[in-house]
């Protein structure tokens, strides 16, 4: 299949699809499309299978019924058009490694042996770390990173091998307001500057609502797609929570969602 074709396809679709994992059906019966350059939220109560979907994406978990595809291909087939970042990178990453080495490793970590990094190699890592801004860091361990830091870094490690989607498994549950702020603003740059997909896991949509074109929401055991305003709704959160939410404006016309506890 060409690039060309692989743009043209859906960057993520699927058609009945049901998954079950340890004798337990997860969620079933779920149509969906993401078009590819969506940036795209992953929301649902605790347990109801958000990661459980990536996975899915990832090829990890196979569907128990129905098609998925991605950009095209079956799960897994082609998942060097995938940049990921998982929740737990910081417990994960070593604390002695240089921060550009550990970028490094989107390249050259599927590689056996111990072969020196090419010069291109090289080049790329350096690509990768301006486009996340991280140039300046880019030579110190990750122990002495900040969170922000170190998620720039999962960031960079995710692009380095030029995805067309990005994956992120709660990337802003760590950080503080300022650094959520600046992490979502980047995610949007890098969305509309590399025309990547954006998948982005989330437990408080707030900080994303702005740049956000849509949301995968699981719920009552299927997984919905639908635009952020239709998703942002009171009745369907407090439903998908259990709990009272409320939308409200704030005084910029911007959408905000609160426990109304």
């Amino acid at each position: 299949m060409s690039a060309n074709d692989a743009v043209a396809d859906p960057a993520l679709s699927f058609t009945d699809v049901s998954v079950v994992r340890g004798g337990r059906t997860i969620w079933s019966q779920s149509t969906l499309q993401v078009d590819a350059g969506r940036f795209v939220a992953v929301i649902g109560a605790n347990g109801a299978g958000k990661t459980t979907l990536l996975n899915v994406i990832l090829g990890l978990v196979p569907a128990a019924t129905g098609t998925v595809r991605i950009f095209g291909e079956q799960p897994g087939a082609r998942n060097d058009l995938i940049g990921y970042v998982p929740q737990d990178y910081d417990v994960n990453a070593t604390e002695a490694i240089r921060a550009r080495d550990a970028v490094l490793l989107g390249l050259t970590g599927h590689r056996w042996g111990f072969a020196r990094p090419t010069a291109q190699d090289r080049r790329r890592v350096d690509d990768a770390l301006r486009q996340v801004e991280a140039t300046s860091f880019g030579n110190r361990r990750l122990s002495e990173l900040s969170g922000g830091q170190r998620q720039r870094i999962a960031l960079a490690g995710a692009l380095v091998s030029a995805p067309r989607m990005l994956i992120l498994d709660e990337p802003l549950a760590s950080l503080d307001l300022r650094n959520q702020h600046e992490i979502v603003e980047l995610l949007a740059r890098l969305r509309r500057e590399l025309g990547v997909t954006v998948i982005v896991v989330a437990h408080d949509l707030n900080p994303l609502l702005a740049t956000l074109d849509s949301a995968i929401y699981l719920l009552d055991g299927h997984a919905h797609h639908a635009a952020i305003d239709q998703v942002v709704e009171a009745d369907l959160l407090t439903h998908m929570y259990g709990t009272p939410i409320k939308v409200a404006h704030t005084l910029q016309g911007d959408l905000y969602m609160r426990s109304s506890e």
